[in-house]
């Protein structure tokens, strides 16, 4: 649907795997991504495990040691696809609300129309997802060379091509090329986004200090970054899958996941809460200009209000009750503490609980390393029956 205001549907979906999976009727409505997520996922995890099964190794599938291998492809690629999903309608009716609210006044409109044009073009390129795939093959390459991260306890790529077996060389060669792939892509989305907030926050717009969402009218961009929680899950979930694995085979202590986690929590600050602050100059602008401009106002108002209620007795004078000029005043004291308390990025402690809740569950099963199951339930079990 097109708004009135804007000819051209914003977007950052595309691409050549986006089109591809609307002809093979894997993405509805052109932003339901889920299922080609679960292709791109299920389809490689499934091969990798008839590989498993015909070399004999059907005992490590489930190995705490390769657990790394089914969070990429069973849960990390879907959440990617789920993200994207979630993320896109909430993106298109961010700028469909900037102009029905006027925060993007209408003579800006000119100037808004060519930058939504941009972004749709870019994102409709071949380029992208083509250097996203050229770059996953160079680490995948060179991944021994390089010490990346990515591997499993079972499948290292320091060890030569000719060692390996068939499902490790599948692994190493297709699954972990394409996650990279994924991760890459969306890494260009976000830089995307970014730009295109910084391009926004240079036009000329219309805040409003006493808007009641409290960022002078951006408000809904905290909705919109709220939908970036399934991707903050996957990065975390690969990150605690690869610290199960050193966990398992001994190669990393129990404390490392502290400093493991604490790096998720900056990488998700840097990547989805630092765009937040693009907007930061001109809502610190906003809110000065505010105080500035209802300070004087009130000054005023408060100076006509003791004239006529705490002057000199008039005997005309209407009577105080029931009068609207203490309304008046009140609503004026309420208006300028919205500006007062105005925030300069629009950051609300609920965004910053979901982000710190999605990032903080994948770690919570490796407890389990140190509180193992059967342990808690026997100690719970004594101190409930006192024996």
């Amino acid at each position: 649907m097109k708004d009135h205001g804007i000819s051209e549907e914003f977007s950052l979906l595309g691409g050549p795997l986006h089109r591809m999976g609307c002809r093979l009727s894997l993405v509805r409505g052109g932003t339901h991504t889920i299922r080609l997520g679960l292709a791109l996922g299920v389809i490689p995890w499934l091969i990798l495990m008839a590989l498993v099964l015909i070399e004999g190794a059907g005992h490590q599938i489930f190995s705490p040691s390769v657990i790394g291998v089914h969070a990429r492809l069973l849960l990390a690629i879907p959440l990617f696809f789920l993200c994207e999903s979630l993320l896109d309608p909430r993106v298109a009716m961010f700028v469909r609300t900037l102009v029905r609210s006027e925060v993007v006044p209408p003579h800006a409109r000119p100037a808004l129309e060519p930058e939504i044009a941009r972004i749709n073009r870019w994102k409709d390129s071949w380029v992208p997802d083509a250097a996203s795939l050229l770059a996953a093959v160079v680490l995948s390459v060179f991944a021994s060379q390089l010490h990346i991260a990515g591997t499993t306890a079972a499948y290292d790529p320091s060890r030569a091509a000719t060692e390996m077996m068939m499902a490790g060389q599948w692994y190493l060669i297709v699954c972990l090329t394409l996650f990279r792939f994924l991760m890459i892509r969306w890494l260009w989305r976000l830089g995307l986004w970014c730009f295109f907030l910084w391009r926004v926050s240079r036009l000329d717009l219309q805040l409003m200090p006493t808007h009641p969402d409290g960022t002078a009218g951006l408000g809904y961009l905290e909705v919109v970054h709220a939908h970036f929680t399934p991707l903050i899950l996957a990065i975390s979930v690969v990150q605690a899958a690869m610290l199960a694995e050193e966990l398992s085979i001994g190669t990393t202590s129990f404390e490392a996941i502290y400093p493991a986690f604490a790096l998720v929590l900056a990488v998700v600050a840097v990547l989805f809460l630092g765009p937040l602050f693009i907007f930061t100059p001109k809502l610190l602008a906003c809110r000065v200009k505010g105080l500035s401009d209802y300070m004087v106002f009130g000054s005023g108002y408060v100076n006509g209000f003791n004239s006529k209620w705490l002057g000199a007795a008039d005997p005309d004078r209407e009577p105080l009750l029931g009068t609207a000029d203490l309304q008046s005043l009140a609503d004026l004291g309420n208006s300028i503490s919205v500006v007062r308390n105005m925030r300069i990025v629009p950051i609300s402690l609920l965004l910053l609980k979901d982000y710190a809740l999605a990032a903080l569950l994948p770690f919570l099963p490796l407890l389990l390393f140190k509180y193992p199951v059967a342990d808690l339930a026997e100690k719970f079990f004594a101190r409930l029956t006192g024996l």
